[in-house]
């Protein structure tokens, strides 16, 4: 088969869950509500962090960052799959698929770094209360999330390069929902070893390493609490870091099992559904965890709620 170049296609076809139509409409339903609901839910993290003085902090600073990068990952996955559930037409033009790809693992990667860098805020709090203010102060949280965002659409510039550089010997048929790296890999016509080694790379840089980031951010803040005597000191303690690990547990665990599982064609459905919950329904569960764990967020809610009330 004449090899060719995936620039010389005029798009690709994303085969998503075609192979099933009765759970196509069951999807197009479910994903357009949870994607108003991630639009709203994180617009309101964001706007409860500017109105509320008492959330001026660098723990809510970084949490308008994530709930920002939620809203634009989701945008730009969703939408173009809520097209192709609602119709015949599964396709997506090379220009688009190049353009997803490059966003959302801009994305995934900064969202990744991010997280890390929350776990030394929440360290700094736990382990250093007394000079938290002076270790996280504006200057630094300011340099620590613009080097999430540079180093993750970094990786993904070179990531998205060094993919669509692989021939595809005429191949456009994508057996995912999204233009993403490991079904692209299967495309390819050509020996793909370089390619796994850099992504292989790229999830030890963006995956790996905030991973144990985080590992060792809480093992010294597990050791800081457990020498708290009060059980109220504990728990609050605790408290301001129950959230931020169970997001960090929910994401990380569905997004190291796509990019490190064996790739077989029995894991494909199973890959389809791990991407389909790190890429639509944490992006939306993540302003509930924080909302309904958090007092300052439930208490800002309020006072805003409140103010709109009185006003009336």
């Amino acid at each position: 088969m004449e090899q060719k170049n995936g620039s010389s296609f005029t798009g690709f076809i994303l085969l998503g869950f075609s192979d099933r139509p009765q759970l196509e409409l069951v999807l197009l339903v479910i994903l357009l509500i949870f994607y108003i609901f991630t639009l709203l839910g994180n617009t309101t993290i964001i706007a409860l962090s500017y109105l509320d003085p008492r959330l001026h902090t660098p723990m809510y600073f970084f949490l308008s960052n994530l709930s920002f990068l939620d809203m634009c990952y989701t945008t730009s996955i969703v939408p173009q799959f809520l097209v192709n559930l609602s119709g015949a037409d599964k396709s997506i033009s090379f220009g688009g698929c190049v353009v997803q790809m490059f966003i959302s693992l801009g994305l995934g990667c900064t969202e990744c770094i991010l997280l890390g860098v929350m776990a030394i805020d929440r360290y700094a709090a736990v382990c250093r209360p007394l000079h938290y203010t002076v270790i996280m102060h504006p200057r630094l949280c300011a340099l620590m999330a613009s080097a999430s965002w540079i180093i993750g659409f970094a990786n993904s510039l070179l990531q998205t390069v060094l993919i669509f550089l692989l021939p595809l010997c005429g191949r456009n048929k994508l057996d995912h929902f999204l233009c993403e790296i490991p079904p692209f890999l299967k495309l390819a016509c050509v020996d793909t070893t370089m390619n796994v080694y850099m992504t292989f790379f790229g999830s030890v840089i963006t995956l790996l390493t905030p991973v144990s980031l985080i590992m060792f951010s809480y093992g010294r803040i597990v050791r800081a609490v457990l020498r708290i005597k009060s059980t109220a000191g504990q728990r609050k303690a605790f408290g301001t870091c129950g959230s931020h690990l169970t997001v960090v547990s929910l994401f990380f665990g569905t997004a190291i099992s796509v990019y490190f599982q064996p790739s077989s064609s029995d894991s494909q459905d199973q890959e389809k559904f791990m991407s389909l919950f790190y890429t639509v329904i944490i992006p939306m569960t993540n302003p509930l965890i924080y909302t309904l764990r958090n007092r300052d967020v439930k208490g800002a809610m309020k006072k805003v709620l409140w103010k709109d009330s009185d006003s009336r």
